[in-house]
């Protein structure tokens, strides 16, 4: 399993107020926006940030996603590794199949993949 990208994400009351600091001040712009959660990233798509209100179907929000290239084995070893699992393994309408866990400190890591 390979790591591809690991990425803050912010829980805020309002996405589109929360904006202007990460476009007009940063200058990222916006590559994802599904009106619950929105993605801002450079131009080489390498420092990205999203910004939440509450996820669509997970019961908490995450502190982190980190999309790897291949989930059912990172869900397979978070369950050998006997990691609380927040978020069962499943696809998700907008195109990735993942699972939450939550680390030693209580931190919810969003585990994906980017379905074909």
């Amino acid at each position: 399993m390979t790591v591809r990208r690991v990425m803050p994400v912010l829980t805020v009351p309002d996405v589109d107020a929360a904006r202007g600091a990460f476009v007009d001040v940063l200058g990222l712009r916006e590559v994802m926006n599904l009106g619950w959660i929105a993605t801002f990233a450079d131009d080489d798509l390498r420092h990205q940030v999203s910004l939440m209100t509450k996820d669509a179907t997970a019961p908490v929000n995450p502190n982190v996603s980190i999309e790897v290239d291949d989930v059912d084995s990172a869900y397979r070893a978070a369950v050998d590794a006997n990691l609380t699992i927040v978020h069962p393994l499943r696809n998700e309408d907008w195109g990735v199949r993942r699972f939450f866990f939550a680390d030693a400190a209580g931190n919810v890591v969003n585990v994906l993949s980017h379905r074909g």
